[in-house]
């Protein structure tokens, strides 16, 4: 693997819940660029004297899933499973306010890892009914600063693959 490039979804989990499939080409970072503000002299009419940052890059990915079943569908949306939780039989949808939030680790099928340490789900069922596409939940992450004050977001080996990297030479020596 080359570890330059970074591409493919291999899993996506949020809040301890592996997430069903993601459609092909909807993942986007999104998020906003980085934002500063200018400061112009009259002396100088050309280019700012300075620029003063105000704000880093956000993320806010967003994707559509598009494996319904019940399970995928409280996990995403709230509400509840009809027939109990090993195997359910339906899903209602929530009658309060949901707040999902947590953690969302993706790992990459090129060997990275993105972690958000805290992540807030924002999800509605979208899509068509129709004999060429399928329903989906349309997903956006909010990135929201962890508590213990780290970073919103990081990005890493993914650690088993890592290992397996490290010992492999070893085991080819003995």
């Amino acid at each position: 693997m080359n570890k330059n490039f970074m591409y493919g979804i291999g899993s996506l989990s949020f809040g301890g819940f592996k997430v069903g499939y993601i459609e092909k080409g909807s993942f986007d970072f999104g998020g906003k660029e980085p934002e500063s503000v200018d400061v112009d002299a009259e002396q100088v009419p050309d280019a700012p004297v300075l620029s003063l940052t105000q704000k880093n890059g956000t993320i806010e990915p967003t994707f559509n899933l598009i494996q319904l079943d019940y399970k995928n569908l409280k996990n995403a949306l709230g509400g509840d499973l009809i027939g109990g939780d090993e195997a359910p039989t339906g899903w209602s949808a929530p009658s309060v306010l949901i707040d999902k939030s947590g953690e969302c680790v993706i790992d990459l099928v090129s060997g990275q890892r993105i972690t958000i340490p805290n992540g807030k789900l924002l999800a509605n069922l979208s899509g068509k009914l129709t004999l060429t596409e399928v329903a989906k939940i349309a997903c956006k992450l909010k990135v929201q600063k962890p508590e213990n004050g780290g970073a919103p977001y990081t990005i890493t080996d993914i650690p088993e693959q890592a290992a397996a990297a490290q010992s492999a030479p070893e085991q080819a020596e003995g």
